[in-house]
């Protein structure tokens, strides 16, 4: 590390449970960032700006006047630009030592397993069911930590699913894809912007934990936060040893 990095990540560099090793652990990873929206936003910035080597950020959308009340990627300018184009753009301003490879498109099928087989941390902060399964899956084939949020009008909440853990549960285990679930969107339902900030924030903060390997990550445990009480709750989440995805594994 340079005298350059050695300023950028000083305050990082001064935790004894990150240090030099630890930052350099942040350099030489790749995150995986599924959705550069809301939770997207905040996440891949934080990322960014904390040191990882390279963030891979995947959206097929283009801004819209309506993202600007939350995902603080975008600014006014980009109204009509492709979400990563906006998005690596911004955080190259923010860190141009980070690598940001834009994806534009909605990862399914064997472009998903790809990108996530090549990423040491995939954080979804995707805004359907579908996608968050199908990252599941993928991430429980190759072993990698998912990181999940999701936030929708003053409710949040965030989760570690960490395959690599014999006793870890899946994303499958707590929301089984064949359940009846509602699809509920910002779009039709609202949403408060500063709590996309809160779940987004957390989401790169689990990551962090996660590729430096300090404290304890959320795996088995999922956060609920109520932000109209500002009130957090924490829920257990055992394996399911039926579970069709992970069960088998």
């Amino acid at each position: 590390m340079d005298d350059d990095g050695l300023l950028r990540y000083s305050r990082h560099i001064l935790l004894p449970q990150i240090g030099i090793d630890g930052q350099e652990k942040l350099r030489a990873a790749r995150a995986l960032v599924l959705g550069a929206g809301g939770l997207g936003s905040p996440a891949a910035l934080y990322l960014a700006s904390a040191g990882i080597g390279t963030l891979a950020l995947a959206d097929g959308d283009t801004v819209d006047l309506t993202n600007l009340q939350r995902q603080i990627l975008h600014r006014t300018a980009a109204i009509g630009q492709p979400k990563v184009a906006s998005g690596a753009y911004t955080l190259a301003e923010i860190n141009p030592d980070c690598r940001v490879i834009p994806l534009q498109v909605r990862l399914a099928g064997a472009r998903l397993e790809l990108e996530v087989a090549a990423a040491d941390v995939v954080l979804d902060c995707s805004d359907n069911f579908a996608t968050r399964h199908a990252v599941n899956r993928a991430c429980v084939k190759f072993r990698k930590p998912l990181v999940s949020g999701a936030v929708i009008r003053f409710d949040g909440q965030v989760a570690v699913f960490d395959s690599r853990q014999d006793a870890a549960p899946c994303y499958h285990c707590l929301f089984p894809e064949a359940d009846e679930v509602e699809e509920v969107r910002c779009a039709v339902m609202g949403v408060f912007a500063p709590l996309v900030g809160i779940i987004g924030a957390m989401q790169a903060a689990e990551a962090l934990k996660l590729l430096i390997g300090c404290g304890t990550s959320l795996a088995g445990r999922l956060l609920l936060l109520d932000g109209l009480a500002m009130e957090w709750r924490s829920i257990g989440v055992p394996r399911d040893p039926g579970c069709a995805v992970c069960g088998a594994q």
